[in-house]
């Protein structure tokens, strides 16, 4: 693939696999294989507010075997957002679209904490409802951390989204 915006998914002239060109917004390739709809889960994307989405998913990859790609019309990421999509996405780049060029691409960046993300699992954690203190995890390699009680999230970031 020689565009994140463009037309060809797989270039072999014989089996073309189209994704129309979005406009303005943001596309997000090179997401590891079948985690297209946690990325769209981390958005807030459910169908229901109208977005214009095109997912390609365990699409060919030179570069990984299998990627998954996923296009948002007209919205650009926050950092916050990038952020947490780097736990599930790290060899992600995101290019920005506007009158279906490219105008800016950068790989993701795995942060060394999020805060106000993630809910805490642990019940007892002192950022649960009862108190006003705002959620803080570190970034380890295997998955984030609660600064405060030490419980530690592997897996299903995107049911942890919603912190304060």
């Amino acid at each position: 693939m020689t565009d994140s915006n463009s037309d060809n998914i797989d270039t072999d002239a014989d089996h073309q696999l189209r994704v129309s060109k979005i406009q303005d917004g943001t596309v997000i390739d090179h997401v590891t294989g079948g985690q297209a709809l946690t990325v769209l889960t981390i958005l807030g994307i459910d169908g229901s507010g109208g977005e214009a989405v095109s997912i390609g998913m365990n699409v060919p990859s030179d570069r990984m075997g299998e990627k998954d790609i996923v296009k948002v019309e007209g919205r650009e990421l926050s950092q916050e957002e990038v952020d947490v999509l780097s736990l599930v996405a790290p060899d992600a780049t995101i290019n920005i679209v506007r009158e279906y060029d490219v105008i800016e691409k950068h790989r993701v960046e795995r942060p060394t904490e999020v805060v106000g993300v993630f809910s805490c699992p642990n019940a007892n954690c002192i950022t649960t409802e009862r108190e006003p203190v705002e959620s803080r995890f570190s970034v380890l390699d295997d998955g984030v951390r609660c600064a405060y009680c030490g419980t530690l999230v592997r897996e299903e970031f995107a049911a942890h989204i919603g912190g304060k």
